[in-house]
C-alpha cells in the first residue's frame, strides 16, 4: 500500500430537512387543522482514528466528503428522517488543520479518538408548531439550515519514541530489523527505505517503545535533493534521535556525513535539531577493539563530539541489546 501522509479534502455536513405545511383533510374532518411535520437534522461529519489504518491513501482521490441531508417533514405530523452521520477514519497521529486559516483543529494520537468536525444543519419545523388560539390555520414553516463546510488538511505525523536518522545505507533498516519485528527493505543501493517504517522494541517485563526508521538524508535534502526532507515531520513526536553512522567509511567521509545530517536538521527545524541525539557508530564487527579506539580517537581530534556515543553492529546484533536497555531507561525518565 502506498504511503500517503498529507492530503487536502473538503467536508460538507448534511443540510437540515424543511418543515412541512399541511392540513388534515379527512372525510368527517374537512378542517382538521395543521398536521405538517418537522424536518430531520442534517448528518454530522466526524473524524476518528483507527488502529488498522496507517496511511491517508483512502482520501487521495476522494477530495469531497458529504454527510446525508435530513429529510423534509410530512403530513400527519411525521418528522423527516435525520441524515446519516459520516465518519472519516484516519491513522493515529493525524493532525487536522483548517486549510484556509492554518489553525490546528485537533491532534489525534489515541486509538478510537473521535471529534466532531462539521455539524449538520438544524431541522426546519412544520406548520403544526405555529398553531395557536389566534391562528388555527398557520401557513408557516421553516426551512432547514445548511450544514457546515470546511476545507481541511490532514497531516500524518507518526507516533514513535525513538527516531533513527542518517545517510543512506548507514544501516538504519538493519537496526530496525534486528531490534523489532518490523521488516523494512534492505539492500546495498541508496534509498532502499522510501517511506518511514515503525517497529516496536519489547522487553521480557512487558516494557516497550516504538522506533521509526526515516529515509536517508543527503546533502541538499532541505532543498529537495534526493528524497528531500518530506519525511522529517515524522520525527517531530520522537523524544530522542539516533544518528546512525557507518563506521567503515573513512574518517573524512564520517565527519562530512555528521555535518550533513546536522546541517539538514537545523535547516528543517530548530526544534528537531535541539532534540537529544545519540551518535551510533554502526558496523563495528569489521574492526577489533584496538582499531575502534584508534579510529574514534582520530575522529574526535578532527571534530568536537558533544553527543553520547555508542558502538554497535546492527547486522551481528553486537551492542544492540545494551543500546535498547539504555534507551528504555532514558525514556522512562522523560
Amino acid at each position: 500500500m502506498k504511503f500517503i501522509d498529507q492530503i487536502e479534502i473538503q467536508v460538507t455536513a448534511g443540510n437540515g430537512g424543511d418543515g412541512c405545511i399541511h392540513f388534515r383533510r379527512e372525510k368527517f374532518e374537512p378542517k382538521g387543522g395543521p398536521d405538517g411535520g418537522n424536518g430531520g437534522n442534517g448528518g454530522n461529519i466526524w473524524i476518528q482514528t483507527h488502529q488498522n489504518i496507517n496511511t491517508l491513501i483512502d482520501y487521495r482521490f476522494k477530495k469531497s466528503i458529504f454527510a446525508e441531508n435530513g429529510q423534509s417533514g410530512q403530513s400527519k405530523n411525521k418528522s423527516g428522517k435525520k441524515g446519516s452521520d459520516k465518519i472519516i477514519y484516519v491513522p493515529c497521529g493525524t493532525r487536522v488543520i483548517n486549510n484556509l486559516t492554518n489553525e490546528i483543529i485537533a491532534d489525534l494520537i489515541y486509538i478510537n479518538q473521535k471529534i466532531l468536525i462539521a455539524k449538520g444543519g438544524k431541522k426546519g419545523v412544520g406548520n403544526t408548531r405555529f398553531k395557536s388560539s389566534v391562528n388555527r390555520t398557520p401557513y408557516y414553516k421553516t426551512k432547514g439550515t445548511t450544514g457546515e463546510t470546511l476545507y481541511l488538511k490532514l497531516e500524518l505525523i507518526l507516533i514513535a519514541d525513538v527516531g533513527i536518522i542518517g545517510i543512506p545505507n548507514s544501516g538504519k533498516s538493519t537496526l530496525v530489523r534486528s531490534i523489532t519485528k518490523a521488516k523494512p527493505k534492505i539492500d546495498t543501493y541508496p534509498f532502499t527505505t522510501l517511506i518511514p517504517t515503525l517497529g516496536t522494541v519489547t522487553f521480557d517485563n512487558k516494557d516497550s517503545f516504538i522506533v521509526a526508521d526515516i529515509p536517508g538524508l543527503i546533502h541538499g535534502a532541505s532543498k529537495g535533493i534526493g528524497l528531500g526532507i518530506k519525511f522529517l515531520q515524522h520525527i517531530k513526536r520522537c523524544q530522542i534521535l539516533l544518528q546512525l553512522i557507518d563506521f567503515t567509511d573513512n574518517i573524512p567521509q564520517i565527519i562530512q556525513n555528521i555535518h550533513i545530517i546536522e546541517t539538514e536538521l537545523k535547516q528543517y527545524s530548530n526544534n528537531i535539531f535541539n532534540k537529544p541525539i545519540w551518535f551510533i557508530f554502526n558496523k563495528i564487527d569489521k574492526y577489533n577493539t584496538k582499531d575502534i579506539i584508534k579510529k574514534i580517537f582520530s575522529i574526535k581530534n578532527k571534530i568536537q563530539i558533544k553527543r553520547k556515543i555508542f558502538f554497535i553492529s546492527a547486522k551481528k546484533k553486537i551492542g544492540t541489546k545494551k543500546l535498547c536497555k539504555l534507551l528504555l531507561k532514558y525514556l522512562k525518565k522523560k
